[in-house]
C-alpha cells in the first residue's frame, strides 16, 4: 500500500488545508487537534527523530474548523547530517492536500531588542549551515527561487491574528546553523552583523522543500535563550525545552487566529 493511501485509510480522504511541524518543546500544539494521531514508526519512509521534547507523530483532524496534518516533530540535520532528511513528511503534507505550511521552531535571540518568550516571525534565513536538503535532485526543479520564501499574505494574516490575540510578535531574519553544539559567541557576532535576529538548528530545510514542491511557508520562532555571547546563561537542550512553553503559549493563540481566519 502507498504511503499516502495508509495515511487517508487512518485519518479519512479529506484534504487538509495547512501542514504544520512543530519544533523543540512544542509537540504539545498537536493534542489540541480532533483527530487521528499516527506514530512516525508506522509510515515508512518517515524519520524516527531522536530529539528529546518533540512528539514523533503525524495528527491529521481539525483545528479551530480547519483539517490540518502537524508534524508533532522533525529530524534535524545535525542527527545523521542529511539535509534532506523531512522531505517524505514535507511531500506528503503536498500530497494530502495542503498547499501551504507553518513551521515552528524553539530558537535563540541575537537581536538585543528580544528575549526569552518572545515569538518572533521570520520575514526571511541565512543558510549559515550550509547545506541543502536539494543537493542530488537530479532535475532542473532543484533551483528553486527563494524570494518571498517567507509568504508574505500569510504573514500578513499572522501578524492580524497576533494583533487579535494581543499577542506581541516581532518579526526578524532566521540564521540556520547545523548544531547539535551551540553557536559560538564569534559566530554570534559575525550572523548578527550579517542580519540576523535569531538562530536555530531547523526550519530552512522544511522551508526549501515547501518551495520546492510547490507549497507556501511562513515560520515563527519562540525564543527559547539569548545566543551565545547575549548573556551569562549556560545554554543546553534543558534549558530549551524549559523555556518553551512560556512562547508556546503565545504561538498556540496566534496559530489559532490563523486558523480561525482560514475556517468555514
Amino acid at each position: 500500500m502507498a504511503l499516502i493511501d495508509l495515511i487517508r485509510e487512518k485519518a479519512g480522504p479529506e484534504p487538509i488545508k495547512f501542514g504544520l511541524v512543530l519544533g523543540s518543546g512544542l509537540g504539545h500544539i498537536a493534542d489540541a487537534v480532533d483527530g487521528v494521531s499516527i506514530d512516525y514508526a508506522d509510515l515508512p519512509g518517515f524519520p524516527h527523530t531522536g530529539v528529546s521534547g518533540h512528539n514523533p507523530n503525524l495528527v491529521i483532524g481539525t483545528l479551530e474548523g480547519v483539517r490540518v496534518a502537524v508534524l508533532g516533530g522533525r529530524m534535524h540535520y545535525y542527527e545523521k547530517g542529511e539535509a534532506d532528511v523531512m522531505r517524505v513528511p514535507i511531500e506528503v503534507l503536498r500530497d494530502l492536500g495542503a498547499d501551504a505550511i507553518i513551521a515552528t521552531n524553539a530558537a535563540g535571540i541575537c537581536n538585543p531588542n528580544g528575549q526569552p518568550g518572545d515569538i518572533m516571525m521570520l520575514t526571511d534565513h541565512i543558510n549559515f549551515a550550509g547545506a541543502n536538503p536539494l543537493i542530488g535532485e537530479a532535475t532542473d526543479k532543484r533551483f528553486v527561487d527563494m524570494r518571498d520564501a517567507y509568504d508574505p499574505e500569510m504573514r500578513t494574516a499572522l501578524i492580524a491574528a497576533a494583533k487579535a490575540a494581543n499577542v506581541q510578535m516581532s518579526q526578524g531574519v532566521y540564521a540556520w546553523f547545523s548544531g547539535p553544539s551551540f553557536e559560538s559567541p564569534a559566530e554570534i557576532r559575525a550572523i548578527r552583523r550579517m542580519g540576523a535576529d535569531a538562530v536555530g538548528m531547523s526550519t530552512v530545510p522544511e522551508v526549501i522543500l515547501a518551495r520546492f514542491f510547490g507549497m507556501k511557508a511562513a515560520a515563527i520562532s519562540v525564543i527559547t535563550n539569548m545566543a551565545a555571547g547575549m548573556s551569562n546563561e549556560t545554554l543546553s537542550h534543558e534549558h530549551t525545552k524549559k523555556m518553551a512553553p512560556i512562547g508556546a503559549a503565545k504561538l498556540e493563540k496566534v496559530l489559532r487566529g490563523f486558523l480561525l481566519q482560514h475556517s468555514g
